[in-house]
């Protein structure tokens, strides 16, 4: 299974140390947005999207890349993964709400770019945004190993659910 892992890490490398866990299991390469072509996508059996959340959102320059993916034409006849298969993942100080996940964006704008989301994968991680840098951040620790063996988990789900699906 050709995987690649495209991902935006830009505060304390946290995402990065997530997306390298699951780049293990899955055997994938991880990029960040700037160092991949969109038209290379396709080419992949399975694609992880991931960044540090900001505000409750995905990075921008993740969220840009995915936006660049064009749209699939309405007159189509393939179905929704004509593009491939997907998987969202996020780091963040805050846990993610219930009510509004700060994926849902993300999986919605794959999603209308006809990625079929196969599930998302969030953990906590080292925050040190502006309230937060008064106390020296929060999960200071985090991701600790309990989060890269989640994210390994999580990553060998996804491998053993495309490898059934094949």
């Amino acid at each position: 299974m050709k995987t690649l892992l495209v991902c935006t890490s830009v505060s304390h490398g946290n995402t990065r140390r997530v997306a390298e866990a699951m780049a293990e299991v899955l055997d994938a390469r991880v990029v960040a947005p700037d160092e991949v072509r969109v038209a290379e996508l396709p080419g992949h059996d399975l694609v992880g999207f991931g960044s540090g959340v900001f505000s409750q959102r995905m990075h921008r320059d993740l969220l840009g890349f995915v936006g660049a993916v064009p749209r699939p034409s309405r007159w189509s006849t393939q179905t929704q993964t004509q593009t491939g298969r997907a998987f969202v993942f996020a780091t963040s100080g805050l846990p993610e709400l219930a009510f509004a996940p700060f994926t849902r964006p993300l999986v919605r704008l794959l999603e209308g770019r006809g990625f079929a989301v196969a599930d998302t994968f969030t953990c906590r991680a080292l925050d040190t945004w502006t309230p937060f840098r008064l106390i020296g951040g929060i999960n200071k620790r985090r991701p600790d190993e309990d989060d890269l063996t989640a994210a390994r988990a999580f990553a060998r789900r996804l491998g053993n659910d495309a490898a059934t699906a094949a």
